[in-house]
């Protein structure tokens, strides 16, 4: 598949035949288990129509694993949350973000297990919490602590992905983990919500999920990236209009269920822990006209606590507003 996307050709002719190639070709794209609005849409073909792809949807349990997967050229457009987005950019990864998924709430959260001693962020202290490291989970975790007056050296960070965390839970290995759905929601049947991430942000420390594509293939395709963009913005549209209406019994509640896996019943609930931001706003200073910045802001962060090495002096290159701004036209 990699050998799809070289442009054995003029760039002219590459640029008018991308769409028939990739008719004939699978285009993978990388997602998460979340069970956003978006994968009621993937339940159709919409997506597959309004693009000319064929596409295979690869769940994908943490951000440091699609990162691997677009350096390796394996998959040319993914969702990915900032603080991976910000170490891939530091790693020169070559991705441009064009679009928002959702900005995190209380769909990352810190459980704590019951019996553990803690009630508040400061009492992690000396505790063993888990979450996969390099994520947008971590990010929050780590202003947490530090709005807490605590260091990572006070608490025993357990890097896992999901599911292990899933089990460790079970084992009564761990006393809390910062983590999403669906295991999040697995961890509040026996535990308590601590602190969400719409608090971190408050503190200094925003996150969300945003679309990325590699930079080549967007030029190669940008209307299909474009149109792609405008179905992802539609979805999300499609909750705003009416979030009370996504009951259990929605047939747009029972497709992501089928989907993701997720309860039916409690994705109602999921869906309120994140915000969904109207492509049209996304459009603008606050959001994409901002993303460099966040990017800088977050990696500044990951190097102070030791997870990069260096910061790039600007992250503009990595961010497309054209794609966005073409889709809401």
């Amino acid at each position: 598949m990699t050998g799809l996307w070289k442009p054995i050709l003029t760039s002219a002719t590459a640029l008018a035949l991308s769409a028939t190639a990739l008719a004939a070709e699978t285009l993978v794209v990388a997602t998460f288990s979340d069970p956003t609005p978006m994968n009621a849409v993937r339940a159709t073909d919409a997506f597959e129509k309004a693009t000319g792809w064929d596409i295979e949807w690869r769940v994908f349990n943490s951000g440091t694993e699609v990162i691997a997967a677009m350096a390796s050229g394996d998959v040319k457009l993914a969702e990915l949350g900032s603080s991976p987005l910000a170490i891939a950019a530091t790693q020169g990864v070559d991705l441009q973000m064009f679009m928002l998924s959702y900005a995190i709430g209380q769909s990352e959260s810190l459980i704590a297990r019951e019996g553990s001693g803690i009630a508040a962020v400061a009492d992690l202290k000396g505790k063993r919490v888990a979450v996969p490291v390099g994520s947008t989970a971590h990010y929050s975790l780590i202003g947490a602590v530090a709005h807490a007056g605590l260091t990572e050296g006070d608490v025993t960070i357990m890097s896992m992905p999901p599911d292990q965390i899933a089990a460790a839970w079970d084992q009564g290995t761990i006393d809390a983990a910062f983590i999403w759905p669906p295991v999040q929601t697995q961890l509040l049947e026996s535990g308590t919500r601590i602190v969400g991430a719409d608090e971190t942000a408050e503190w200094g420390y925003p996150t969300f999920n945003a679309w990325v594509v590699n930079t080549e293939f967007a030029a190669q395709n940008r209307d299909q990236v474009v149109a792609f963009a405008k179905v992802m913005d539609q979805a999300n549209q499609a909750y705003l209009t009416d979030p009370a209406a996504w009951t259990a019994d929605n047939e747009s509640v029972r497709a992501i269920a089928e989907v993701t896996g997720a309860p039916a019943d409690q994705i109602p609930e999921i869906l309120r822990g994140y915000t969904f931001i109207p492509l049209a706003d996304q459009v603008g200073e606050t959001w994409l006209g901002n993303a460099a910045n966040i990017m800088k802001s977050k990696a500044e962060f990951l190097q102070s606590a030791g997870r990069i090495d260096t910061v790039a002096d600007d992250y503009s290159a990595f961010v497309n507003t054209d794609i966005a701004a073409e889709a809401v036209k």
